[in-house]
């Protein structure tokens, strides 16, 4: 296939005053915002968690939705039409690879867009063919989607985006949630794809090297919502390095500010959580790993990796008493239990709250409440504490993880990097002795990255003991006092012992 089968019209870029504010929001995500992306230009929109970066390609997509998600003005024009008149003309690849898998086979999810653009049947399935083989996903048509792993589910997605012809491409963190495999398969795949199809091209995300060489422009957004800076990758880094560093953007060879390690190093070492023989699957019969044997010390700080689709998340969520056992058992120190009996997954959800409380990969996935003081206090109040103590545990928090301003606003109007730490605060302003997190640092700038960090690294010099999924080479350098590594199948679990390298 020849690249001028899948070659596409770029098209133009333009904000004139532009502004978007979430429905309820008092503050604007972005406001007067001026800029011309020229066809064909290849950007990289950084900024702080919070400063408008996803509502931005969302509205170049066309999927805000009406007056009831929120207020627009200015104009955001694409070749001059209003966005919501050129739907179609801009694909959009989001940072979670499984919100984006819409039906149950490889083929299908990725004609899933021509059909819906009324193409042919005969123009989508060469279209899939051409896309599939442009994003390098060697797949039968027939494959499920379940399948796959998180580099191949992004990589689908982005298929399916081309498969439209998009003159625009918009990618909003697609490598957030992926191993460093994955994030070499997805940023490859796009270098391909825009080689192929010369389309515009623009991608959020925090950490610059992944897309600095793949792009011939920066544009640089601040926590009010407005442009601080905007050139050549190279002197925007150059002349920007401190407002950038402010603006939580991670520019490339900045050091972080952590000497030595953590207090907790002179404890003694007890697990707290244990499992042997473990075998673990979200439903019965259906074991992705088995024969694990893991401890966490109690204390210390366990970061677990492994490559996507490994059974991490399934691990976490047994040890923390979630998910039932499909073999073996998982056992609970005397301490931790205090009498409720050893296997955490018998325990009620109210004695969880102040021994094991655990962050989901999806922070959406455990929102209840219409607020984000109201979800916060759901755990204070469940465990029956006065108001005074519910409301002073609540300002703590909200203060801490930078989420005070936002008290008042839905939690699904977040951006993703402040759902995340909503979901970190709603488990913490309980008080467990145990914080099992997954994925805690995905869609964080820098200076909330560092916040966060620092505040576990005070847990743990509390006393806390802290299990973290993650692919964040950085979090585990700082908080890999002990490692938990699993291999791909079909190799065990790995244990590292305190201090040894992974």
């Amino acid at each position: 296939m020849s690249d001028s089968a899948l070659a596409t019209r770029p098209v133009r870029v333009e904000a004139r005053g532009w502004g978007w504010r979430h429905a309820g929001r008092i503050r604007w995500a972005l406001d007067g915002i001026d800029l011309v992306i020229e066809a064909g230009e290849r950007v990289l929109l950084l900024g702080p968690s919070g400063s408008g970066k996803s509502s931005l390609l969302h509205a170049l997509a066309g999927v805000h939705g009406g007056a009831d998600e929120g207020e627009e003005r200015g104009q955001l024009l694409i070749d001059g039409a209003p966005t919501g008149a050129a739907r179609g003309r801009a694909g959009l690849v989001l940072q979670d690879p499984d919100s984006q898998v819409i039906l149950a086979r490889v083929g299908d999810d990725v004609a899933f867009g021509c059909e819906n653009l009324g193409v042919s049947r005969e123009e989508t399935w060469r279209r899939v063919g051409e896309a599939l083989d442009a994003v390098g996903l060697e797949a039968p048509l027939d494959r499920p989607t379940s399948a796959l792993s998180g580099g191949q589910k992004q990589r689908l997605a982005l298929a399916g985006a081309i498969a439209m012809r998009p003159g625009l491409l918009l990618l909003d963190e697609p490598t957030a949630n992926l191993d460093p495999s994955g994030i070499a398969e997805v940023r490859n795949a796009v270098a391909r794809v825009l080689d192929r199809t010369r389309a515009t091209f623009v991608v959020v995300e925090h950490r610059v090297d992944v897309w600095a060489d793949l792009v011939d422009r920066v544009i640089v957004l601040g926590a009010d919502g407005r442009l601080i800076a905007d050139g050549a990758p190279a002197g925007v880094l150059e002349r920007h390095c401190d407002a950038l560093l402010d603006a939580g953007v991670w520019v490339p060879g900045v050091p972080l500010p952590f000497e030595g390690g953590s207090d907790a190093a002179a404890r003694p070492v007890e697990p707290i959580l244990a499992g042997r023989r473990l075998a673990v699957g979200r439903r019965p019969g259906a074991v992705v790993r088995g024969g694990l044997d893991v401890a966490l010390p109690e204390g210390r700080s366990t970061v677990l990796t492994g490559p996507n689709g490994a059974g991490k998340s399934t691990l976490a969520l047994t040890l923390g008493g979630l998910l039932t056992p499909l073999a073996g058992r998982v056992a609970a120190s005397e301490s931790l239990a205090s009498g409720l009996g050893s296997a955490p997954i018998r325990w009620r959800s109210r004695d969880l709250l102040t021994r094991i409380g655990t962050v989901f990969q999806e922070p959406e996935h455990q929102f209840v409440a219409s607020s984000v003081r109201g979800e916060v206090a759901v755990a204070p109040r469940a465990l029956g504490l006065p108001s005074s103590e519910i409301e002073t545990r609540a300002d703590e928090v909200l203060a801490r993880l930078r989420l005070d301003r936002l008290a008042g606003a839905n939690p699904f109007t977040l951006s993703g990097g402040e759902q995340r730490r909503l979901s970190v605060a709603a488990v913490l302003v309980a008080r467990p002795r145990v914080v099992i997190l997954d994925e805690p640092t995905f869609g964080q700038d820098r200076v909330t990255w560092l916040e966060l960090v620092r505040l576990l690294r005070e847990l743990v010099d509390d006393g806390v003991t802290l299990l973290s999924v993650t692919h964040d080479t950085a979090f585990r350098e700082v908080l890999g006092e002990h490692r938990l590594e699993l291999a791909p199948f079909p190799d065990p679990i790995t244990s590292h012992p305190l201090g040894g390298a992974a």
